[in-house]
């Protein structure tokens, strides 16, 4: 008599460990809403462009920096991201106070501009980065100084890149804002992100969902 054997069910491997390595508010909400579970652990690397390299070169390199310097503490997948605003080749920041605010945005007043948001996906263990560059082009509204004063009292995006909160009032500074994912402009673009964690093999859909 042949035993009938009941069918071996293989038990899925944990996923890896994801963190953000970013204490942005913007980015961990962007990245809320994939219902992945992540922690933010802020990677503490500076920001300075280096002398003559370029706004693409420059959120590339910060974005890769920063998922490194935190793959070098835990055992993760981490993810490192960097937004830079392109202004006639030159890179533009974030303003860090009213003033660096209000002239962004009287030199970017009726221009055309273009945001660069890298983002960087790399594995602590085997040192393996996946990594891309989403591309948004915005343009201003012609802005009076009376615009800027008003929205600035009102929407204090001093941590904003451009100084243009698209997420909240900044949307009414922008004529138009042409890219292949909405959620670029904020600083996270998701699509390019699945992408890259999918490089990975990290299951999107078969993880624990966040509540």
């Amino acid at each position: 008599m042949i035993s009938q054997l009941s069918p071996i069910n293989p038990v899925k491997p944990e996923p890896r460990r994801l963190i953000l390595a970013s204490t942005s508010v913007y980015r961990r909400e962007l990245l809320m809403r994939l219902k992945l579970p992540f922690a933010c652990v802020a990677p503490g690397v500076e920001e300075t462009p280096g002398a003559d390299e370029s706004p693409l070169a420059v959120a590339t390199r910060l974005a890769r920096e920063k998922a490194a310097a935190v793959a070098r503490q835990y055992d993760a997948l981490v993810i490192g991201a960097d937004q830079v605003l392109e202004c006639d080749g030159k890179a533009l920041g974030k303003p860090g106070d009213r003033d660096g605010a209000r002239r962004q945005l009287l030199s970017l007043s009726g221009r055309s501009v273009r945001f660069h948001s890298a983002v960087c996906v790399l594995d602590a263990r085997s040192n393996q980065p996946a990594e891309g560059v989403t591309a948004i082009d915005v343009r201003f509204r012609a802005l009076t100084l009376q615009t800027i004063e008003r929205y600035l009292d009102l929407e204090p995006a001093f941590d904003c890149v451009g100084s243009a909160k698209a997420e909240g009032l900044g949307i009414a500074l922008l004529a138009s804002v042409t890219s292949t994912d909405p959620t670029a402009l904020i600083g996270l673009p998701l699509i390019l992100l699945v992408d890259l964690l999918r490089a990975h093999d990290y299951p999107i859909f078969d993880t624990p969902v966040l509540p």
